[in-house]
């Protein structure tokens, strides 16, 4: 082998498999980076709301100028909510529940505050909430409320205030950490109560508490209001059926539900990712072209030791070997060097994308090692083959 080797290796070009080198790196990296940045971002468009499922939806009136000027309410009567509920593709329906006096709050980390100001709370059926029934209750005379808050807080508090004054992130699973002081006043009186921060919402942009808290409150510190409820949420059996749009329209509702512009972002990010995984694709097919017309040309140039080599009795495959080990050595390099120039890349934008969604589930490479290493196992294959083609070519044509 050794002999093989010393024959054969005086005629390579280190330049034209330096080029090789490089162009498949970054055909490599390309697709490598494509597929793993798709993985991780998939989830930000397509993940469901961990306390709203997927067939709940809400209903609202919308608000314009006509609404304005005329003065008529946005809120829903007994006999819209009864002519919803009697509709084919309802299950069952809930309102919102808001409160009806004055609410001021501090939320902190540490010890710092980060927002201080008035806030209104509402609440809907504790069936419509997936919360774990220990979690979610409210009993009179306790001074601590679970609470779940719009993720767009919890952003506001990662992506500028943690970072400027030097605070850890918060995800779903360090919501304790949160310092939530509640102070409530009406019909005379004022007391503070502690919020139980259990959790953060994406479709829901209202601070959510208990129905029982909210009875014993309004009852307690404004007994004397009430208001028609001004959103609905409803349990559909097919959030997909065409007559909720067809109803939605004809009564003027508007429905809050990001699910189809959702769609249409995963699409194009689908898209992108496809159009730039072929270029990556394209740049290691032309890489592997180099490679392959350097070592036809290498073996040209060697084609009279070739012939005396396999004449003295060395077999095709002995003789194709070295070369063989070439490519192998150059693919082997090109995926780990991928990999760790990957891993550099993605460490850096997963830490924009986690301190946007701090509520993203941890993820990890083996995605992209799984795609390079089919790579790897194609491409290598593929020079192994036209090698030994080329060698046995030379051997066939001495005949």
């Amino acid at each position: 082998m050794n002999l093989v080797w010393k024959l054969l290796r005086q005629h390579i070009s280190v330049g034209q498999f330096i080029g090789f080198f490089f162009a498949n790196l970054f055909g490599m990296f390309i697709v490598l980076l494509g597929y793993q940045f798709y993985r991780d971002v998939l989830p930000v468009f397509t993940s469901e709301d961990s306390f709203m499922k997927s067939d709940y939806i809400i209903f609202s009136k919308k608000i314009g100028l006509g609404n304005t000027l005329s003065g008529r309410s946005n809120t829903f009567s007994e006999s819209e909510v009864g002519e919803l509920q009697e509709q084919g593709f309802v299950k069952k329906v809930g309102w919102f529940t808001r409160a009806e006096y004055s609410i001021d709050a501090t939320m902190g980390v540490n010890g710092q505050n980060f927002i201080r100001t008035e806030m209104f709370f509402e609440s809907v059926p504790d069936d419509f909430v997936d919360v774990a029934l220990n979690n979610w209750k409210y009993e009179e005379g306790n001074r601590e409320v679970p609470v779940i808050l719009p993720r767009t807080y919890i952003n506001m508090y990662n992506f500028g205030f943690a970072q400027s004054q030097s605070l850890p992130k918060i995800s779903d699973g360090l919501a304790g950490m949160i310092d939530f002081h509640i102070y409530i006043h009406g019909n005379g009186k004022r007391d503070e109560f502690k919020g139980n921060v259990i959790g953060f919402s994406n479709r829901l942009n209202t601070i959510l508490v208990p129905q029982a808290f909210m009875e014993w409150s309004n009852q307690n510190y404004a007994p004397d209001e009430h208001s028609n409820p001004t959103r609905l949420i409803v349990e559909v059996a097919n959030p997909a059926d065409e007559n909720i749009q067809k109803f939605v329209e004809k009564k003027g509702y508007e429905v809050e539900d990001d699910k189809l512009q959702a769609e249409k972002t995963t699409y194009f990010l689908k898209l992108l990712v496809s159009l730039v995984m072929i270029i990556g694709l394209i740049i290691s097919l032309l890489s592997f072209y180099i490679l392959m017309l350097s070592i036809y040309l290498l073996v040209q140039k060697n084609a009279t030791k070739l012939e005396n080599l396999l004449l003295i009795g060395y077999s095709p495959s002995k003789v194709a070997r070295p070369y063989q080990l070439l490519t192998m050595i150059l693919n082997i390099l090109v995926l780990v060097i991928a990999l760790l120039v990957l891993a550099g890349v993605r460490r850096y934008y997963m830490d924009i994308i986690e301190t946007l969604f701090p509520q993203m589930a941890d993820s990890n490479m083996l995605p992209a090692i799984g795609v390079g290493l089919l790579l790897f196992v194609i491409v290598s294959v593929l020079n192994i083959v036209a090698i030994r083609r080329k060698v046995s070519h030379i051997w066939s044509s001495r005949e």
